[in-house]
């Protein structure tokens, strides 16, 4: 049987009609950067995520780097941030001229150890960005106590945990302003690019308007150096249908995780993801941990099954950051957890013969690895 790691469109099947009209809804009237079907997904999110106000933006990346620039980040400023997750943090960081700080990660819930926060904190720290990596909300209370303690913002990158919750607060809504990734394969994805950032604060919410549309606050007159990071009409319209489905959605995920754990419960050789007592995880990636990762996505890909691999090489060890002059060993649960991650499919589509066929055939895997040994 073939299990991709990714169907969209067999997730966008029934709801193609839906698509289609809103689509020929904004033709016909030309409402194609911002405008009101953007604004319409802008309070339509924000109520989802339990906050005031929504900034529809470019991308997940824009996002991140308009909230950073609103609370005034700029050059020689520090943000923390953690190592495991995808380029977009750092680069949001380092596009506002500050410099990104590392903490390292709970090897239980891959977010940031908030235990280790305090000490990453100096004189030129500005925010600290948790990362709600693979649907599962950082330990947010922790954060926040330390960033109050220090007069600190805090800035959820919650682009893989739309619906996620932590102590029933929806991702986005717990720290200063959340930022949201609709890239095409997220839990709630557009039919291209797209972002938005959340808040509860209007004068933050101002500013990011202005800095998405050229830092003009009406036409012609351009209060700040902006950038042209407005939200397209196609996908404010796309995403106000696939947000009415997005709980059921996540639903399905979290069933399909319980299905998962189920079946490949049992074997010590794997490390199953673990949601914390306090949280909603939303399992945007099913993400296992197995040493000899390689030999097996070769041995399921034989069978049909593909998996994907989020993120083998830490931020810290990226070329791109050598000039940090950050070493192997820096961040060492961080490092462990990114030679030994595999995802597995995951989405509201798989069936329960597809889950059962790709854990059967990790199962196979590891008894037919004990046997090679």
């Amino acid at each position: 049987m073939q299990v991709p790691f990714l169907n969209l469109r067999l997730h966008h099947e029934p709801i193609r009609a839906e698509l289609r009209a809103a689509i020929e809804q904004v033709i016909d009237s030309s409402a194609f950067a911002g405008g009101s079907f953007v604004e319409q997904f802008e309070r339509e999110f924000a109520q989802f995520c339990g906050a005031k106000h929504a900034c529809g933006v470019g991308n997940g990346t824009d996002a991140l780097w308009f909230a950073l620039l609103a609370l005034g980040v700029g050059p020689g400023d520090e943000v923390i941030t953690v190592p495991s997750t995808f380029m977009a943090t750092a680069e949001a960081i380092t596009y506002c001229g500050a410099r990104p700080v590392f903490v390292d990660i709970d090897e239980e819930t891959y977010t940031m150890d908030a235990s280790q926060l305090e000490r990453a904190i100096t004189p030129r720290t500005k925010a600290i960005i948790p990362v709600h990596l693979f649907g599962q909300m950082a330990d947010m209370n922790a954060i926040i106590a330390v960033a109050r303690k220090h007069g600190l913002p805090v800035v959820e990158d919650a682009c893989q945990a739309h619906g996620a919750e932590y102590k029933s607060r929806p991702a986005g809504s717990v720290g200063d302003v959340g930022c949201f990734s609709f890239y095409p394969g997220k839990n709630l994805g557009a039919l291209g690019e797209a972002g938005a950032a959340v808040t509860n604060n209007a004068e933050l919410k101002k500013k990011m308007d202005v800095l998405r549309d050229h830092g003009q606050t009406k036409k012609y007159h351009h209060t700040v150096v902006g950038w042209n990071g407005r939200m397209d009409g196609i996908q404010g319209a796309v995403l106000s249908i696939k947000l009415t489905h997005l709980a059921g959605g996540n639903e399905k995920r979290r069933e399909h995780a319980r299905h998962y754990g189920k079946l490949l419960s049992g074997l010590d050789e794997i490390i199953l993801p673990k949601e914390a007592a306090d949280r909603t995880h939303v399992f945007h990636i099913y993400a296992i941990r197995v040493a000899r990762r390689d030999d097996m996505i070769r041995a399921l890909a034989q069978k049909g099954i593909s998996c994907g691999i989020h993120y083998p090489i830490p931020v810290h060890l990226q070329e791109a950051y050598a000039s940090l002059g950050l070493k192997s060993g820096s961040f060492p649960v961080a490092e462990r957890c990114a030679e030994a991650f595999v995802s597995l499919p995951m989405y509201p589509e798989l069936t329960h013969q597809q889950i059962e066929t790709v854990a059967l055939a990790v199962r196979t895997w590891v008894e037919e690895s004990l046997v090679a040994v």
